[in-house]
């Protein structure tokens, strides 16, 4: 779910972009975020997830290769940093997770029984789960497209944010705000989900676009360190621990900017929370990260890429090749080349 700041974020911090101005840089992406939205988002009317004709969901693979293809067209290098083993402290929040998505799988059920078809399409999106398919053929997916995938030891916004601090990433990518927690000096938000989008629960839309959020901007605006940014998620929650009940974002910032840290603060309050700070501020300022990955974008298999969509998953020939003679095009007009590496260097 990622700690909810935003109300708190300056608008002087966020930068309205295109994706044309990321042209040439790389992107750390949140891989575990980015599945997340696709097997949310693309459904059918009645809530089910798009599937091949074995009962395997598609949806995010339909997502990932159109999406991905957008992004190549202008430009911009897209590195996919995969979630490891989440840290016990947050042993809780998946859990309950899993307990949620479990009931709204159940209510999808009857809501779909009953013909319910717009609360079956909520629940169903509210079930949505990754499990070794989606993650193993999106990997799969990504490796036939030339780009390259890193494995983190532990959370993967952690590893992107640490590609974006040493400058191997220009940014991390995550619709989460949990990357400038720590330490990417860059957030790009809204990259695989621009357009018009329909508000949850209610008959209205919005134009969604990509943006960029500075941590450097946020923390001077707000004449905070970036610890003290964590001691405010701390307060209102994080996956790592609960918060406490009834602080919103506002208020942790007048207690933190008042009070200086998160434990001077609860004592003042008189109140506690289900887990050491130190140890949640451990993980974001330490995160367990690793520092041998290896960064490099291939030629594209153009076949291998219809291979696995049209035969083995009953995508659209007449699509997938639309989208990939584009590609083709767009690469030879960058570089007069197909060399996916050659391109992006």
């Amino acid at each position: 779910m990622g700690v909810k700041i935003r109300e708190i974020i300056p608008e002087s911090a966020v930068q309205k972009i295109t994706l044309e101005s990321l042209s040439g840089k790389p992107v750390a992406l949140d891989a575990f975020n980015i599945l997340y939205q696709f097997i949310t988002i693309i459904r059918g009317p009645d809530g089910r997830p798009l599937m091949d004709r074995r009962g395997r969901i598609t949806s995010h693979l339909s997502g990932l290769f159109f999406r991905t293809i957008n992004l190549l067209k202008v430009g911009i290098k897209p590195i996919f940093v995969y979630d490891g083993r989440p840290p016990e402290l947050k042993k809780g929040t998946v859990e309950e997770r899993e307990v949620r998505r479990a009931e709204a799988a159940k209510l999808y059920q009857q809501a779909l029984a009953e013909g319910r078809l717009e609360e079956a399409q909520k629940y169903a999106k509210q079930a949505a789960t990754l499990n070794e398919f989606i993650i193993e053929s999106s990997k799969k997916l990504l490796g036939l497209m030339g780009l390259p995938v890193i494995q983190a030891p532990s959370e993967g916004e952690a590893q992107a944010a640490y590609l974006a601090s040493r400058g191997d990433a220009y940014a991390s990518g995550s619709q989460d705000f949990d990357s400038l927690l720590f330490g990417s000096p860059r957030l790009v938000r809204n990259l695989s989900i621009v357009g018009r989008r329909k508000l949850p629960g209610r008959k209205e839309y919005v134009e969604v676009e990509p943006e960029i959020i500075y941590l450097d901007k946020l923390l001077e605006e707000l004449g905070i360190t970036r610890e003290q940014l964590i001691d405010i998620a701390i307060l209102i929650g994080t996956d790592y621990c609960e918060g406490v009940r009834g602080i919103g974002p506002k208020t942790a910032l007048k207690l933190i900017k008042a009070h200086g840290s998160a434990e001077k603060a609860l004592k003042v309050i008189g109140k506690s929370i289900d887990a050491d700070p130190r140890e949640i501020r451990q993980l974001f300022l330490k995160p367990d990260v690793s520092e041998n990955y290896s960064i490099e974008w291939r030629e594209v298999d153009y076949e291998g890429v219809k291979r696995m969509l049209c035969d083995e998953h009953d995508f659209s020939e007449e699509r997938v090749d639309k989208a990939l003679n584009e590609l083709k095009d767009a690469l030879e007009k960058a570089r007069g080349t197909t060399s996916l590496d050659q391109w992006l260097s």
